[in-house]
């Protein structure tokens, strides 16, 4: 291979820009990540730190996979809904009301 090959970037001006979009698509969907399993404990331990934090209003860092990777949120837990299985929460960055599904949360932990 030439030291200045450009690899695909050569060939990108030739091609559509449908094509260059499918091709960004192809190359997103390579960098998923896949969300683990969570272990008996860990959801206990999950739902021990929500409980507290709603309880006392205490400021927490939730981690959440929202389908291709990992977020993280730091939020005031406002109420909890074991029935539909969501917790609402105040973003505190953005100071917005935020609802995540609790199948979702990969990590939580109290700052």
């Amino acid at each position: 291979m030439d030291s200045r090959d450009r690899g695909t970037i050569k060939w990108t001006s030739l091609m559509l820009p449908e094509h260059v979009e499918m091709i960004k698509k192809v190359w997103k969907e390579d960098k998923r990540v896949e969300k683990g399993m969570l272990d008996e404990q860990k959801a206990a331990e999950i739902d021990f730190i929500l409980q507290r934090a709603l309880h006392d209003q205490l400021t927490v860092d939730l981690s959440v996979h929202n389908g291709f990777d990992y977020e993280s949120w730091r939020l005031k837990i406002t109420a909890v809904d074991k029935r539909s299985r969501k917790i609402k929460a105040l973003d505190l960055q953005a100071k917005d009301p935020v609802e995540f599904s609790l199948d979702d949360i990969a990590d939580i932990a109290i700052v």
